[in-house]
């Protein structure tokens, strides 16, 4: 969002007639507005032209060849050529030169092919208009101040033409001019716009709704921000942490005591771990006046007791709990979870069968879209993993056998199976995976190595994982699969991971995953932490909250701790006197 609104503002003022008549026209615009042209009799010529071609290709197709073979190289050759009649066209020239402006930030250089091509005639398609609008509605990272003027200008203007043009819009096309009235400082009409699209069957993304819940909170204007928070869980639109952050920031600025709370518990649930900025959020409601006056002094045990057992612990949802002022403080958990600040034990809220059952139907799914899918349902049906586990421990073999090392090391390797085997109730091997190619060749050679591998064969204690397919996909099924521990140092944060979502996914992986450090005496295993790293809401109404800063082995995690004097605990129900 701009922050420097004296030159826009001073634009906006000077041409006044463009902002006017650009408000009338959204809210008069339907989607009666966006019906998609006919082809022009340029396009059309070009259409007949390919026809044309077309059959002359079979005209001049070989005799000698038998029929079916002469149409379908025949067919092949049209497909290409009109492939590359696309590309050649003018069109296609238009789109790939937009499309570079776009990669390189160039809004002056895509407006000026926007004015070439509409002098020449060249008709527009959707991509063309996407691109154009999207270029102006981020011309702000641009820095100049003329071209951020220029770009609001011609941007509005642009979507102005895409409907005069008939050209139908989708989400990017209203999310773009939603940026532009952001940019603008106009969120009411950015979220008319976000309206509009809901109303013209257009499901709206969680980006579509920024600029207005980014510009009501901006301005300040709490009872507007909420009203587009209501619009996306209607639409079933999840808040991430950056717009929770800003609705925590305008609720402690308002004063809305309740709807701090409820944030916190929404962050709770769906983010976790919070970043440094959303932690000084928290951090200054604590310290506010606000916070030291709001809370129940005389709560009810028993059912702030009943909403810990219901919500599955870690949390009640009955309010603030104590009176006065909050001591704050950044602190560390030790090895069993008790806070250094003021010696409270974390809890481990537990994960729900079902939830762990779903997630490796979800897991399957995933997997069989990606890798070849009788590979993969070969390893987790029946002809496998289920005549060979379940397992205590899964390894991701090739990432433990890389650790602190610059070349594959089975012996390695060897040594953290030895010592997962020792340390397992059933004493039995772990389960490694490894790719078809690391017990081929390389290292695997080595008659040692070959001798390692093939016990590890013989006892069922390794799955080497199929030419050209992901060993990740296989690793994490079977520790999800097995309800085992998961030995690796990947941080699982690439794509792959992103696609399983935000919800489970990281709670399983908080309770599971095993993490190692390799010494001159071995092995170190870093055990899941016996509590939850999630926000927690204690039942005497202290809170601690996670940040992101210090995930891993060699930096502990950094808390954010909440407590206020405990002179008063509560009060239970009178029990009945037999």
């Amino acid at each position: 969002m701009l922050t420097r609104p004296g030159g826009l503002s001073l634009f906006f003022a000077k041409t006044p007639q463009l902002y006017h008549g650009l408000r009338l026209f959204l809210n008069g615009c339907s989607d009666r507005h966006f019906k998609p042209t006919t082809h022009s009799q340029f396009l059309k010529g070009r259409i007949s032209m390919n026809k044309s071609a077309h059959f002359s290709n079979l005209a001049l197709s070989g005799t000698k060849k038998s029929i079916p073979e002469s149409l379908a190289v025949a067919e092949t050759l049209s497909n290409k050529a009109r492939k590359k009649a696309r590309r050649e066209s003018p069109e296609g020239v238009l789109r790939f030169q937009l499309d570079m402006c776009s990669k390189n930030g160039d809004v002056v250089e895509a407006l000026r092919l926007y004015d070439e091509a509409r002098s020449q005639g060249v008709p527009l398609s959707q991509h063309h208009y996407n691109v154009l609008l999207y270029l102006c509605s981020s011309s702000g990272s641009n820095g100049d101040e003329n071209v951020v003027n220029l770009g609001l200008k011609r941007g509005f203007e642009i979507f102005k033409q895409m409907g005069v043009d008939r050209i139908k819009p989708n989400e990017a096309t209203f999310t773009s001019a939603a940026r532009l009235a952001g940019a603008m400082e106009d969120p009411e009409m950015a979220f008319n716009l976000v309206k509009q699209m809901k109303n013209c069957g257009i499901p709206p993304k969680l980006r579509s709704y920024g600029p207005p819940l980014f510009g009501f909170c901006k301005k300040g204007d709490a009872d507007r921000a909420f009203e587009v928070d209501s619009h996306m869980v209607e639409s079933g639109v999840v808040a991430e942490e950056p717009e929770l952050c800003s609705l925590l920031g305008l609720s402690v600025e308002s004063r809305r005591v309740n709807r701090v709370y409820e944030m916190m518990h929404r962050l709770r649930a769906s983010v976790r771990q919070v970043s440094e900025s959303t932690a000084e959020v928290i951090e200054r409601w604590f310290n506010s006046n606000d916070a030291a006056g709001v809370g129940e002094e005389n709560w009810d045990v028993e059912k702030v007791r009943e909403g810990v057992v219901k919500g599955g612990g870690g949390w009640h949802g009955q309010g603030w709990l104590g009176n006065g002022k909050w001591r704050v403080a950044r602190t560390e958990m030790d090895e069993a979870g008790v806070c250094q600040s003021c010696g409270e034990k974390l809890v481990c809220i537990d994960i729900d069968p079902r939830e762990t059952d779903n997630f490796a139907m979800s897991l399957t799914k995933l997997a069989c879209q990606r890798e070849v899918k009788a590979d993969f349902v070969q390893f987790q049906s029946m002809e496998w993993l289920q005549r060979h586990g379940p397992f205590d421990a899964v390894l991701d073999g090739a990432n433990v056998s890389l650790i602190n090392q610059k070349s594959f090391s089975f012996f390695q390797l060897n040594s953290v199976v030895n010592h997962l085997r020792q340390i397992s109730p059933s004493k039995r091997l772990p389960l490694v995976i490894l790719h078809r190619s690391r017990v081929t060749g390389g290292p695997a050679q080595n008659p040692n190595n070959m001798k390692l591998i093939q016990n590890w064969k013989k006892s069922g204690a390794l799955y080497a994982t199929p030419a050209g397919s992901n060993d990740d996909w296989y690793w994490l099924y079977a520790a999800v699969h097995c309800n085992c521990l998961l030995v690796t140092n990947d941080e699982m944060r690439d794509h792959l991971f992103q696609l399983l979502g935000t919800s489970f996914f990281p709670r399983w992986k908080e309770k599971h995953q095993v993490r190692l450090t390799m010494t001159k005496r071995g092995p170190v295993l870093h055990m899941p932490p016996p509590y939850s790293i999630v926000i927690q809401e204690s039942e005497q109404g202290s809170w601690h909250v996670p940040t992101v800063t210090g995930d891993d082995v060699e930096t502990p995690r950094q808390w954010l701790c909440a407590t206020r004097s405990r002179k008063n605990h509560g009060h239970h129900h009178p029990q009945p006197v037999d």
